[in-house]
């Protein structure tokens, strides 16, 4: 179990590192090894890591590509990373750590959006891709690990957890009265709601993107 946090000013300004490393450290319990952060302008990428494959320091998130260009932020456990590895060194990418992280990065760089598709796990993931200014994140085809967003006037912000989004003084905490109504009457808020209003979450097999201030969410 890891925690991830990614924030995106939609109007050009800069990022708060420390109010982001503040919003991560809410989710501390969900990794305690380590702390990352990723800072580009108006984009940062935040990560609390609990250490499972690869313990060393090369499996630190956020994890980037050979140049810098791709970032990621990760949570889960991909199964084939091994073969998508092996398949990534032979099409000339050089793979820096053991960690399945990693992975998704170079499959990125092959495939775009549809990188998800060669990914057997459970995973929720955020990337961010320098050269295309593009945001992407997608959740795993059961919904396994967690993902919620809010998408505001100046900002969109994703987490592992509510809570690193409700660290945001200026998402206003209300009730979401049909996710609440959901949760009293299945136990849990049905497709993207929450129980707060404004918050979201992404649903089992979806991804979704954020470029020039467009959001666009999709079942892959």
């Amino acid at each position: 179990m890891c925690g991830f946090l990614a924030l995106q000013m939609l109007r050009g300004a800069p990022v708060d590192p420390e109010r982001v490393a503040a919003m991560r450290d809410t989710m501390r319990h969900r990794g305690p090894d380590d702390a990352g952060l990723r800072v580009d302008g108006s984009v940062a990428l935040a990560h609390r890591r609990l250490s499972i494959l690869d313990l060393s320091p090369l499996g630190h998130q956020p994890m980037s590509n050979e140049d810098g260009t791709v970032w990621i932020v990760f949570n889960g456990e991909i199964y084939n990373y091994v073969e998508l590895a092996q398949e990534l060194r032979a099409r000339g990418h050089v793979m820096h750590s053991g960690s399945d992280t990693e992975v998704i990065v170079h499959l990125w760089e092959e495939m775009g959006p549809r990188c998800v598709e060669r990914l057997n796990g459970m995973f929720a993931f955020v990337i961010w891709d320098a050269n295309r200014r593009e945001l992407f994140g997608a959740r795993d085809r059961m919904g396994i690990k967690p993902f919620f967003y809010h998408h505001g006037d100046d900002r969109f912000i994703a987490a592992s957890e509510i809570k690193g989004i409700l660290a945001d003084p200026t998402v206003r905490r209300a009730p979401d009265i049909h996710g609440l109504s959901d949760y009293l009457l299945t136990g849990f808020p049905m497709g993207e709601k929450t129980a707060f209003a404004g918050i979201r979450q992404l649903p089992p097999g979806a991804a979704l993107s954020l470029k020039d201030g467009q959001l666009k969410t999709w079942q892959w």
